[in-house]
C-alpha cells in the first residue's frame, strides 16, 4: 500500500506540472522539445499502471500539441452527451461504448485544436455575452433558472461548468465565422438545383386548422331535445354571422374538446377528416363557419381558422429553407476540411 501511495504522489506531482500553456523557452530544438514533452506524458502513463487496488481515476488519454485530454474530460463528455456514465454505457454494449468513446475523444481533440487557434487569434467572449446566450436557451426551451439548474444536475454537471461550455461554444462559433463561415457564398443555380431535385419535399396536401362548437344531445331518441338543440345551434350561428367571436361562444356553449381554448382542435389534413365533415368544410374559406352538422350524439358547428390548399410551394416560398440547408451543408464541409488540415499540421497522440 505504501508503494502504491508513493506512485500516486509522484503521478499527481507530474500531472500538476503538465498544466502549461507552452514548452519551456530553454528548448531550442522543436524535435527535442516535443520528445521531452512526450516522455513526460508517457511517464505519467507508466506511473499510472499501479495495482488495481490503487487505481488512478484520472490520466492522460491524448496529447494535442502542447495540450492534453484527460480521462476525466473524456468521461465527463461521455456522460454529458449520452446521459450515461462510461461504466453504464459499457455494461449495455461494449462495442457501442468503444465507438462512442472514439468519436467523443476525436471531438475533444478537435476542440483542443480549435482552442489553440482561438488563443492565437485572441478571440474573446464577455460574461455578458454568455449570459445573453443562456437566456436565449432558456427562452427557446421555456425554462426558468431553477429548471435549468435542475436539468444540469440531472445530467451530472454544474451551472458553472455549463457557463464555461457556452463560452467555449461562442468562441468556437466566432472562430468558425473567421476561418470558414465568412467565405461561404451560395450560388443561385445551386438553390434552384436543390429546389428542382427535392420538389417532393416542398409538396404538401391540403390542411386546415379547425375550431369546434359542439352541442351535446343527451338522449339520441328524444325528438323534442333534438329540435330544441337544433334551434339553439341556429341561434348561435346567427350570432356568429352577426360578428360575435366564435371562440367566446365556444367557451360558453360548447361541450366538446378544446372548449376552454375557444374550441381549437388543431391542424388536420383534409384526407384525415370524416368524409361528411370534409365535404362540409371543403367550400369554406379561412374564417368561415359551417352549417350545423347533425349527428345522433349532438350538433357540431365547425370554423375554418386557417386553410392551406396544398400543392407544390414556389421557390420563393421555400428559398429561406433551402438557403439554410445548403449553408449548413457547406459550413459542415468546409469546417471538416479546415479541422482536418489543422490535424495534419498538429502533433496528436492517443494513449489507450
Amino acid at each position: 500500500m505504501a508503494r502504491a501511495c508513493r506512485y500516486l504522489k509522484i503521478t499527481n506531482a507530474i500531472f500538476s506540472n503538465l498544466k502549461i500553456s507552452r514548452l519551456p523557452v530553454v528548448m531550442k530544438s522543436p524535435r527535442s522539445a516535443r520528445y521531452l514533452w512526450l516522455m513526460t506524458v508517457l511517464s505519467v502513463v507508466f506511473l499510472s499502471a499501479v495495482p488495481v487496488w490503487a487505481e488512478i481515476q484520472n490520466r492522460i488519454v491524448a496529447v494535442v500539441n502542447n495540450e492534453v485530454v484527460t480521462l476525466h474530460e473524456l468521461n465527463s463528455k461521455i456522460r454529458e452527451l449520452t446521459g450515461l456514465s462510461p461504466k453504464e454505457l459499457k455494461a449495455r454494449s461494449e462495442d457501442r461504448y468503444i465507438e462512442t468513446r472514439r468519436k467523443i475523444l476525436n471531438e475533444l481533440i478537435d476542440q483542443k485544436l480549435a482552442l489553440e487557434k482561438i488563443r492565437e487569434l485572441d478571440i474573446r467572449v464577455s460574461a455578458e455575452e454568455v449570459d445573453q446566450a443562456i437566456e436565449r436557451v432558456k427562452d427557446d426551451n421555456q425554462l426558468t433558472q431553477e429548471d435549468l439548474i435542475a436539468m444540469l444536475k440531472q445530467r451530472g454537471t454544474t451551472y458553472e461548468a455549463y457557463r464555461k461550455s457556452i463560452q467555449s461554444e461562442l468562441e468556437r462559433m466566432r472562430l468558425i465565422n473567421y476561418e470558414v463561415q465568412s467565405k461561404i457564398i451560395l450560388r443561385e443555380e445551386d438553390i434552384e438545383g436543390y429546389y428542382k431535385a427535392h420538389l417532393d419535399e416542398f409538396t404538401s396536401g391540403a390542411k386546415v386548422r379547425l375550431a369546434l362548437l359542439y352541442l351535446k344531445q343527451y338522449d339520441p331518441g328524444d325528438k323534442k331535445e333534438a329540435r330544441e338543440l337544433y334551434q339553439k345551434a341556429e341561434e348561435i350561428l346567427a350570432r356568429i354571422e352577426q360578428g360575435e367571436d366564435f371562440a367566446k361562444l365556444a367557451m360558453k356553449f360548447s361541450s366538446g374538446p378544446g372548449a376552454r381554448e375557444g374550441g381549437d382542435l388543431g391542424v388536420f389534413k383534409i384526407s384525415e377528416l370524416d368524409p361528411e365533415m370534409a365535404e362540409q368544410i371543403k367550400p369554406l374559406s379561412r374564417g368561415e363557419v359551417s352549417r350545423p352538422i347533425v349527428r345522433p350524439d349532438g350538433i357540431r358547428i365547425i370554423k375554418v381558422v386557417e386553410k392551406d390548399d396544398g400543392g407544390v410551394k414556389s421557390l420563393e416560398q421555400v428559398r429561406n429553407a433551402i438557403e439554410s440547408i445548403l449553408y449548413r451543408k457547406e459550413l459542415e464541409r468546409r469546417y471538416s476540411a479546415w479541422i482536418s488540415d489543422l490535424r495534419k499540421k498538429a502533433y496528436t497522440k492517443i494513449i489507450f
